[in-house]
């Protein structure tokens, strides 16, 4: 089973599709993208990130205060390059919205309103100093002419003529465009990354950009967030109808599931399934939270048997990720029966914990030549669920990034100590453990090891700031500095206690190029 997520009035609440405060990022492709959409929200403003080249239809009942063109890695002039969906300019006058271009989104905007771009006699890339030359500028304020600032650049071509009603306000140190305006018509354009922390005044640029220069205010909350999707899960679900929801123990399908239960009450049915790839006793602490803390009716289903005998054998990753997958659905299929067979009557809908990272990513990036419809990752769904089921998804984190989830959980009363655990992978050790999980004893072994490497992080007050990677978004990582103290401690604990292990490694590749898990 499906499911896609395109930025359009009708997959928003209401109060978005208003746009009384809305912010539009026009996605062109860059690695930066979803940096803009979180340092907005940052700000108190609702951001959502489309396809820079989706049909204006997907925009219908859209009427956002500011639009962002993001940068991208192509050139205006390349055959194919992605370029504004027709009826761009006329869409951003009617709604009255100010557009600031980004990078290729500067480019872009001077190119298609008469401007010209060439490629530059010389690249701009990483940190460079540009000046303001404007003594009065919407994005920099009044009296700042001569004044510097580091920011990041990334761009081999540049703005060699400015269209009619432009001017330049700030220039590199070596003479190309840095910043433009057109204060008449709401076009701006910055030739650097203002969201990325390699420009430490940036984020100054982006307020003065939303509030100063579009009147914007900041009133996008969490608690108007959970408000409305109550409403629009009440208004959603029919007053007999029921909702299913699968629980894996993290923290997005708890936030999920406890939203709905809020909205429906005992008409949400969740299921956690022990598949015996979980943490060290990690079934008796999640079922503990779910029934004594958060008051979840959720059945417990022991299905480790089953699991373990259809991986034995199995090394390849991606076909111990399909079984994992198969066999779940298995588990979910006979609960579901056995449900409709207790209440009487088929459930409606499922409930996923698909975060907004997952539809970002999924956008195949401009000038792909692939389409640009925004569908949820296959292995963020329930995916194959027989057709005779035929559920309908709710889906109320859609559009928040982790650190809002886990702030929208806090409201909803979910313990502290269960919003801070550390992300946990679907299919649970069977990718930590590499080849054969059934081989010998090694799931234990390694339930274990990361039971002290969990435990010896909690004792040195670490386990609030990371795991062995930091992560704000889910989007991008990094890997932690231990103290090499730490790491000789917490090496010989776990060489020291856990038979069968005699070396511990440290991998430390980013995400990307990486993945946050080796398999």
């Amino acid at each position: 089973m499906g499911s896609t997520a395109a930025a359009s009035a009708s997959s928003l609440p209401p109060s978005a599709g208003a746009g009384e405060n809305l912010v539009l990022i026009l996605d062109y492709g860059s690695q930066y993208t979803h940096l803009i959409t979180r340092r907005v929200r940052q700000l108190g403003v609702l951001s959502l990130c489309v396809s820079g080249t989706a049909p204006l239809a997907s925009l219908d009942g859209l009427r956002p205060r500011a639009i962002i063109l993001s940068g991208g890695p192509h050139s205006v002039h390349a055959t194919g390059a992605p370029i504004f969906p027709d009826g761009f300019l006329d869409f951003a006058a009617a709604a009255g919205a100010h557009v600031l271009g980004v990078c290729y989104g500067m480019q872009l905007l001077v190119q298609s309103l008469g401007g010209a771009v060439e490629a530059g006699e010389r690249q701009e890339y990483g940190k460079m100093d540009i000046e303001v030359t404007a003594p009065s500028s919407a994005l920099y304020g009044e009296g700042e002419v001569a004044k510097r600032q580091t920011v990041w650049m990334s761009h081999g071509d540049e703005v060699v003529r400015l269209p009619e009603g432009f001017e330049v306000v700030a220039r590199s140190l070596q003479g190309a465009v840095a910043a433009i305006e057109n204060r008449e018509r709401r076009f701006y354009g910055l030739q650097y990354h203002p969201e990325v922390t390699h420009s430490p005044q940036g984020m100054e640029t982006l307020r003065r950009f939303l509030f100063d220069v579009c009147g914007i205010k900041a009133d996008w909350k969490m608690q108007d967030v959970l408000d409305e999707e109550i409403k629009t899960i009440q208004s959603m679900v029919g007053p007999d109808e029921h909702v299913i929801c699968a629980l894996s123990g993290g923290v997005d399908s708890t936030v999920a599931a406890t939203l709905v239960h809020k909205a429906i009450g005992d008409r949400l049915h969740c299921v956690f399934v022990d598949n015996g790839l979980l943490r060290y006793k990690e079934r008796e602490r999640v079922m503990s939270t779910f029934e004594s803390d958060l008051h979840l009716p959720v059945t417990c289903v022991d299905a480790s048997e089953q699991f373990l005998s259809q991986l034995k054998g199995v090394e390849d990753p991606e076909k111990k990720r399909k079984i994992i997958g198969r066999e779940f659905i298995a588990v979910f299929d006979d609960f579901a029966h056995k449900l409709e067979q207790k209440i009487g009557k088929r459930p409606e809908y499922l409930v996923q914990g698909t975060l907004y990272p997952d539809v970002i990513e999924s956008c195949p990036p401009p000038g792909s030549g692939r389409t640009h419809s925004h569908t949820i990752k296959s292995h963020h769904n329930v995916g194959g669920l027989p057709k005779d089921m035929k559920l309908k998804l709710i889906e109320p984190l859609k559009l928040l990034f982790k650190d809002e989830v886990r702030k929208l959980g806090s409201i909803l009363n979910v313990p502290d100590s269960f919003l801070k655990q550390h992300p946990f992978p679907g299919p649970g050790l069977a990718v930590r453990v590499l080849g054969d999980v059934t081989k010998g004893n090694d799931l234990e072994v390694l339930s274990q090891a990361d039971e002290i490497f969990v435990q010896a992080i909690k004792d040195a007050g670490l386990y609030d700031a990371l795991r062995a990677i930091t992560s704000e978004d889910g989007m991008t990582a990094d890997w932690y500095y231990f103290e090499r103290e730490f790491l000789v401690n917490v090496v010989n604990k776990i060489c020291n206690n856990v038979r069968g292990i005699n070396r511990v490694v440290q991998d430390i590749t980013q995400k990307p190029p990486a993945t946050v898990e080796w398999e």
